[in-house]
């Protein structure tokens, strides 16, 4: 069995980091990667750990969260101290050390194996700190996980019949994006439309399912097309109440609250069409908002208008720091 070792910040995974934990996976039989990080590092290192556990699920993954030297110029032990880091995390013998930079020619002296340079680098200009300065303009350089971390997350929440999903579907289409729709339809149309706290908490666990499964795959934004706090709302008109689960997802980054001031249409699946519930909804619908301490925009007036004022709430929001 050939064994090799390659370590890195990751700070974020990007194009550069997948090419050559690639290349060095092809090139061993067993391939370990260290992912080093300080406390004060803008991106938490178990982030970073996680990011690369599942990005590279066959390899072997490991973290250090060690204070030590960064530069050779910062100790005068800086070498003896990474060559027990590596001897720590690799008790094994190394075969191969891969590195991009040439710094790994040394280490590999330090650790025993042959250095193996992954270079010319496909994407010499491509920099951890050049992707934490502008993540969307590097957008098509970042994996799945990362783009999940700095997409942001629209969702549309408000009563029944105030025109969501057309809305949705047509902000995505605007931004060039993905939309997640609402799942809370097909499960009634599944299961029925008697809801017990236990099928609203299950709506809201898979409503939140599919958005954080559709993060990955979007262009910088998602649109959503309701969440767990439109499910809470949602109990709040049925039960009265709002289990624990419908609180506690993460919140989206704009909320786009759509009015009631449009007619109630009934599709076969609503519940309430009268002007007092209608109003009820709207206002729970306000009530878990400002409960949850969420960013949010009213969304109001005609279908026109409502684009209108839901796009520019949007790039309001902007990218993020």
């Amino acid at each position: 069995m050939t064994r090799g070792f390659l370590l890195g910040k990751f700070m974020p995974p990007h194009a550069g980091h997948i090419h050559l934990c690639e290349t060095a996976r092809r090139l061993v039989d067993q391939l370990t990667i260290l992912v080093c990080w300080l406390p004060d590092d803008p991106i938490p290192g178990r982030l970073r750990l996680a990011w690369m556990r599942e990005l590279f699920p066959t390899c072997r993954v490991i973290g250090h969260d060690a204070v030590v030297p960064q530069q050779p110029g910062d100790h005068p032990d800086f070498w003896p101290i990474w060559r027990e880091i590596v001897e720590a995390a690799h008790r094994e013998p190394i075969d191969r050390l891969f590195a991009g930079e040439a710094y790994g020619e040394r280490l590999a002296r330090e650790v025993g194996g042959q250095f193996v340079p992954v270079a010319p680098r496909v994407h010499p200009a491509l920099s951890g700190t050049a992707v934490r300065a502008d993540p969307w303009g590097h957008w098509r350089e970042l994996p799945g996980p990362v783009r999940a971390h700095y997409a942001r997350t629209i969702c549309l929440h408000g009563p029944e019949s105030t025109g969501k999903s057309v809305l949705s579907e047509r902000l995505a289409g605007h931004f060039g994006t993905i939309w997640t729709p609402e799942y809370g339809r097909v499960h009634c149309e599944t299961f029925g439309f008697d809801l017990d706290a236990a099928a609203l908490v299950t709506i809201a666990e898979v409503q939140q399912a599919m958005i954080a499964a559709s993060l990955p795959q979007c262009e910088r934004r998602l649109i959503a097309d309701t969440d767990a706090l439109t499910t809470a709302a949602w109990s709040l008109m049925i039960l009265g109440r709002i289990p624990d689960q419908l609180v506690m997802a993460p919140l989206a980054d704009l909320y786009l609250l759509t009015d009631i001031d449009v007619p109630w249409q009934d599709d076969g699946t609503r519940y309430f069409p009268d002007d007092a519930r209608r109003n009820a909804f709207m206002r729970a619908c306000r009530d878990v908002l400002a409960q949850a301490g969420a960013t949010w925009v009213e969304i109001s007036g005609s279908w026109e208008e409502r684009f209108a004022k839901a796009v520019a709430a949007i790039e309001a929001l902007g990218a993020p720091a």
